[in-house]
């Protein structure tokens, strides 16, 4: 039997699979906030301008898929990645599509703000 580092009793992989489940909460919570908001705000105000029957329906999907695909995910890393690698894959994953949401958002307010004097 081999020893296993631990810290604060804990296994160490245990820090990185919170590090991973805190950042995907915040960034599940953060898209629930505005995604609504983003999508029936006028187009004149960076919005897309959709009605709110329209961005409630997407709404409603978005979160039905956020139940439904861990089973898909969970069934690829139970039969085909592993624990560790999964862990690492879905942080990559997050991380970049926080950075596309990021480079998406970053030239917007500069072309909204600029004002003729």
């Amino acid at each position: 039997m081999t020893a296993q580092r631990n810290i604060f009793g804990h296994p160490r992989g245990l820090f990185l699979l919170f590090g991973t489940e805190l950042w995907e909460r915040f960034s599940y919570y953060a898209m629930r906030a505005i995604l609504v908001l983003f999508l029936t705000d006028t187009t004149i105000n960076g919005g897309m301008g959709w009605s709110t029957k329209d961005a409630l329906d997407l709404y409603g999907i978005y979160t039905g898929l956020v139940y439904i695909t861990p089973l898909i995910g969970g069934y690829i890393a139970d039969n085909y990645l592993g624990q560790r690698k999964s862990i690492i894959i879905g942080g990559v994953l997050m991380a970049a599509g926080q950075f596309v949401l990021a480079a998406a958002a970053s030239g917007e307010p500069s072309a909204r703000c600029s004002t003729a004097v």
